[in-house]
């Protein structure tokens, strides 16, 4: 009984079909692995299941939709986005953008908090203007060029 080579293609279809949608299903059974890499009798019978339904003529979409109905959408890999799981999926990002405002706000006000207070402690000690000016051009944030000129005319006082 010798095969086409279009039956053989279309077995190979078949298979492949099988194994990527088996990579994305759960074993009940032992929860950590894929229907596609466990052993035990359920993921037997649900790689069997898959490959019926692909002889069937049903879609990857339609598979996916069959087994989660059947068994509930824990035994896929990758759950929906839907309004259960919305904070699941968002929270890391809520998580790392307070992580970098805070961040960012403290070290703007770190930095901030230091040119103050060393102008502050400058302007009671008594200076030379060379002096004056060599600590304003070290203290000062150079994207402040405005600014430095009115420490500059206050501290000169």
């Amino acid at each position: 009984m010798e095969r086409t080579d279009d039956e053989v293609m279309a077995e190979r279809l078949v298979e492949t079909r099988a194994r990527n949608i088996s990579h994305n299903v759960r074993c009940t059974e032992c929860g950590s692995q894929s229907i596609e890499d466990s052993q035990a009798d359920i993921a037997i019978l649900l790689r069997k299941l898959i490959r019926d339904e692909i002889r069937s003529g049903k879609s990857d979409k339609e598979i996916f939709k069959k087994l989660e109905d059947d068994f509930g959408e824990s035994v896929l890999y990758t759950p929906k986005f839907d309004m259960q799981t919305a904070a699941l999926w968002l929270s890391p990002l809520v998580f790392a953008g307070t992580a970098g405002g805070v961040w960012a706000y403290k070290r703007y006000k770190r930095k901030t908090n230091v040119h103050i207070m060393a102008l502050n402690l400058v302007r009671g000690v008594p200076l030379t203007p060379k002096e004056k000016e060599t600590m304003l051009d070290l203290l000062m944030p150079s994207s402040s060029q405005a600014t430095s000129s009115w420490w500059r005319k206050w501290l000169s006082q």
